[in-house]
């Protein structure tokens, strides 16, 4: 819930059962999910945490008011919707 507050306060969008869904499909809720077998693990940045983001990708689209770290649920979830939002629309 609280990811949800900064991506509302960051008009970030994204509903809780999207999200929810997303993090089962991507990690089956594991914080600490790291995949180690697609493109990216082989190219040496290796998806990781909630919604599986590269650090990158975290890195370009971390939002202020969140932890530094990937593995953190909260900055997890609104990096990778912030990256979402961007991509997708």
């Amino acid at each position: 819930r609280e990811a949800m507050s900064i991506m509302k306060k960051e008009g970030i969008p994204g509903s809780y059962e999207g999200i929810h869904r997303n993090i089962i499909r991507e990690s089956s809720g594991n914080r600490w999910a790291i995949n180690n077998w697609d493109i990216n693990a082989r190219n040496g940045i290796p998806s990781k945490g909630l919604l599986q983001v590269i650090q990158p990708t975290f890195d370009r689209y971390h939002v202020a008011g969140t932890k530094k770290d990937l593995y953190d649920p909260v900055a997890n979830i609104v990096a990778a919707c912030n990256y979402a939002a961007d991509r997708y629309g």
